[in-house]
This record gives structure tokens, C-alpha cells and sequence, in this order.
């Protein structure tokens, strides 16, 4: 009884292993942070939190952004 106890323990063991390895390894993940805002994980070592307002307002430059950045291409460096 004990071995199947403890073979089944282990097979949910791996199942929650695999399924947090998936978790970890999808990248960008969005949580609403303790003070309310809004936290993009996976970009960086720490998440990118805002509120909501400063979130809408930054998404409404994207076009802009995106420009600056085909713009400065030659200057900016890709994190590797």
C-alpha cells in the first residue's frame, strides 16, 4: 500500500513539475500587483509595473514607439 502511496505521490509530483516548467517557460505573463497596477512579467529580471492610465497612454504611442525605434535602430542594443 505504502509503494502505491508513494508511486502515486511521485507521478502527481512530475505532473506539477511539468506543468510549472511550462508556466515558467511561456515568457510574458500579466498579474494585477499588490497597489493595484498592472505587472508584465518576463521582459527583464523585474516586472514592468504601471497603473492603467500610464499603461493606455503608452499603448497609444505603440505607432510612435515603434517609429523611434526603426528610427535609432543603429544606436539601440538587443538584449541577448
Amino acid at each position: 500500500m505504502a509503494d502505491d502511496t508513494t508511486q502515486s505521490e511521485l507521478d502527481r509530483l512530475k505532473a506539477e513539475n511539468e506543468r510549472l516548467k511550462r508556466a515558467a517557460s511561456r515568457g510574458i505573463t500579466i498579474k494585477v500587483s499588490e497597489k493595484g497596477g498592472v505587472s508584465v512579467y518576463g521582459l527583464g529580471r523585474f516586472p514592468v509595473t504601471l497603473y492603467k492610465e500610464q499603461w493606455v497612454k503608452l499603448l497609444d504611442m505603440a505607432e510612435e514607439i515603434r517609429g523611434f525605434i526603426r528610427d535609432n535602430e543603429a544606436s539601440l542594443k538587443t538584449k541577448s
